[in-house]
């Protein structure tokens, strides 16, 4: 049954709205400010001050710009913060670029192997929907980066800067698109045509060298062997010749991105705590560690954090930047905005339903560097974002734990700082989530 939505109802509407003084007050709040500086809570912007009791992260913040690389920004930031604590430097970078040279080249073989082993679906089928709706994009999980690390290692930022292509990666996306799905018409014709499995790989062998001419071009060619020079805080000059970017990880960086696991805070009813859950099509490289999550509750995940930051180790995390964030002032508050007295309606829903429904996604990467505890109690976190320095203090940001608890669905710890049945609950057999699970982070 559907009803047609009638010139009586409108007009009822209107006279609802134009009969409360309250809606005019609102109207014109919103009309000259819009909805976000109307409904600004100065309150909590009073709250939100920039001191906290655990502090353990002020280095130089970086900037993705205009791409989509913050979980990659994010894990670089933890690795170099190991990186300057070990060597007594300050604000030395590693390469994004290098590391989003690779995730490219590795996504595109990853996109042709799965058009491959979906090749005799028809192509309206949800699978090969999915595959060519984006081949390959900038997203990407803290799995994924170890994925990237383990086998290309890191090499510092002078050894491969950015280029206008990775600082602006729309470009590059359309065109990288663009061929590998022209890629697939001709994969999925060559099974078609029952072409010999050499054939096909000599195919994609030839594909994979054009987008690496592709990607070298827009972004730089990778550097097979580096220097790691440096100046410490004591003025001391250090030098360390042709590495290769994989000695530069595993032999003079003292940490093992494999020690660390994802936690997930997704309390809904498909997805218990206590589970490990994995996402289908949710990779980017064949033979990559898995992209697995434990689901648990709100509490042991702030309590694990805890743990790390006050061993003096920051934590990469997982949130929706897009709720309740002035992003100027740097400020994350559940209370912020006063969207339900502005329009004097319930827009409340339960974190399980907002994932569910959408409503809330994990969004973007950043890291946690410091949190401030009351009577042992968090009360607000000090977040280390990617943006640059002209947001928040200096490209610092302050997250209120009511926020942590509704926009926060995953942080990255060591497996040290779990309890005993998280350890156990983390080697369970994983539950396999659809492509289409809100913790895709490639969807």
């Amino acid at each position: 049954m559907t009803n047609e939505l009638t010139f009586d109802q409108i007009n009822h509407m209107q006279e609802l709205f134009t009969g409360d003084r309250a809606n005019e007050i609102a109207q014109t709040a919103a009309t000259t400010n819009g909805i976000f500086k109307a409904s600004e809570n100065i309150r909590a912007i009073d709250d939100a001050n920039f001191n906290f009791s655990i502090d353990i992260d002020s280095h130089k913040v970086t900037n993705q710009n205009q791409s989509g690389r913050c979980w990659m920004f994010a894990c670089l930031n933890v690795i170099r913060f190991q990186l300057e604590k070990q060597y007594n430097i300050e604000n030395f970078e590693l390469s994004q670029n290098y590391l989003f040279f690779y995730d490219k080249l590795e996504k595109a073989n990853y996109f042709y192997q799965n058009i491959l082993n979906t090749a005799n679906e028809p192509i309206s089928s949800r699978d090969v929907q999915f595959l060519i709706n984006s081949p390959q994009q900038d997203g990407g999980d803290w799995n994924l980066i170890i994925s990237l690390v383990e086998k290309y290692g890191v090499v510092p930022i002078y050894e491969m800067n950015d280029s206008s292509c990775s600082v602006t990666s729309a470009e590059l996306n359309t065109m990288l698109n663009r061929k590998l799905r022209r890629d697939a018409v001709e994969l999925r014709q060559l099974v078609k045509d029952n072409a010999t499995e050499s054939t096909i790989n000599d195919y994609i062998e030839k594909s994979l060298s054009e987008v690496y001419r592709l990607l070298s071009i827009a972004l730089g060619t990778p550097p097979k062997t580096i220097d790691f020079t440096f100046r410490d805080k004591d003025k001391k000059y250090t030098s360390y010749h042709g590495l290769t970017p994989q000695q530069l990880y595993t032999d003079y960086i003292d940490i093992d991105v494999t020690d660390y696991v994802g936690l997930i805070n997704v309390p809904a009813e498909n997805m218990p705590f206590g589970k490990v859950y994995e996402v289908a099509l949710s990779g980017n490289m064949v033979g990559g560690t898995p992209n697995r999550y434990l689901n648990i509750e709100m509490d042991e995940l702030k309590q694990a954090t805890i743990k790390q930051l006050k061993a003096g180790e920051p934590v990469w995390f997982g949130c929706d930047v897009l709720k309740h964030f002035d992003r100027q002032k740097g400020i994350m508050s559940h209370d912020l905005y006063k969207f339900e007295e502005l329009f004097n309606m319930d827009f409340s829903m339960t974190k399980g339903d907002c994932f569910n429904y959408k409503e809330s996604l994990p969004t973007h990467a950043m890291v946690i560097g410091g949190v401030n505890l009351v009577d042992d109690m968090p009360t607000k976190w000090k977040v280390e974002n990617s943006w640059g320095e002209k947001i928040g203090d200096q490209g610092y940001c302050v997250m209120d734990d009511k926020w942590m608890e509704e926009f926060v669905f995953e942080v990255v710890v060591k497996k040290d700082y779990l309890t005993e049945d998280l350890k156990q609950a983390l080697v369970t057999e994983p539950v396999e989530l659809p492509f289409w699970n809100p913790m895709n982070p490639i969807a």
